[in-house]
């Protein structure tokens, strides 16, 4: 069996961070291991407090599983501040695994998940050893400095991202208008990932859901193209089955049909 490690925070409400990693994981077949950056109180409705946890303990979590369960694959979620993104891009640089990161900033309902002084630390030491990026329209706004309004300014964004130092990007285009389009950028081609927009606002988790189901694939060994689209595939069906829990941003359904 192969294995993955989520580095990401923790969502009591189990939606998205750790908890939607671990349960992606074990829908693809593959075991999932975790290192935990940040503990959130959090449910469908919005965030009440986050707690950052050191980075030496990050950094412990990220040895302990490395040195005895060395993952296939690698995804990385909420970082919290500067001082965690440098202690994590740190343990990662001499591991050979693909990371997948995805940057994640604002919660669903509008939180900041990321201290503004993290960006600058994520374009320089985590991008340059990303497999592939997953950022939305804002995240990818924030770490490019464009203004981006159509499936044009995805593949503008997708190019800086690249040429920041990933191997590949993916720009999500779930922000924009009309059907979901995702650019995925390999450093020569684009590919264009499209699929009808689902009406519906259980959508909490969708970007760590996505970027799990990457990583899962890429520990089986899938290549990039096949991971990227069975992930956008996954997705749409997690989404499309959500089971409308809560009163506010529900979660997917990590294990649809």
């Amino acid at each position: 069996m192969e294995t993955a490690l989520t580095i990401a925070g923790s969502d009591s409400g189990g939606g998205a961070g750790i908890q939607a990693d671990l349960k992606t994981f074990a829908a693809h077949g593959v075991f999932g291991t975790s290192a935990i950056t940040a503990i959130t109180a959090q449910n469908t409705l919005g965030v009440l407090a986050v707690h950052a946890l050191p980075p030496d303990l990050v950094a412990a979590q990220i040895d302990a599983v490395t040195s005895d369960l060395p993952p296939r694959a690698i995804k990385i979620g909420m970082l919290a501040n500067a001082a965690i993104v440098v202690a994590v891009a740190a343990r990662l640089r001499a591991f050979a695994a693909p990371v997948v990161l995805d940057t994640v900033m604002v919660a669903k309902g509008g939180a900041s998940l990321l201290d503004a002084d993290a960006v600058d630390a994520i374009r320089r030491e985590l991008i340059p050893i990303a497999a592939v990026v997953t950022p939305n329209v804002p995240e990818a706004e924030a770490l490019t400095g464009l203004s981006i309004r159509s499936v044009a300014g995805l593949r503008d964004a997708a190019v800086r991202l690249v040429a920041a130092g990933a191997r590949a990007a993916v720009v999500k285009g779930g922000h924009l208008e009309g059907p979901a389009v995702d650019i995925l950028f390999d450093g020569q081609t684009f590919t264009e990932l499209r699929a009808e927009r689902v009406a519906t606002r259980h959508t909490h988790g969708t970007g760590c859901t996505f970027s799990a189901a990457i990583a899962a694939r890429l520990a089986r060994g899938d290549d990039l193209l096949t991971a990227v689209r069975g992930a956008k595939d996954y997705i749409t069906r997690a989404i499309a089955q959500a089971p409308g829990l809560g009163g506010g941003h529900g979660p997917v359904q990590h294990f649809p049909r």
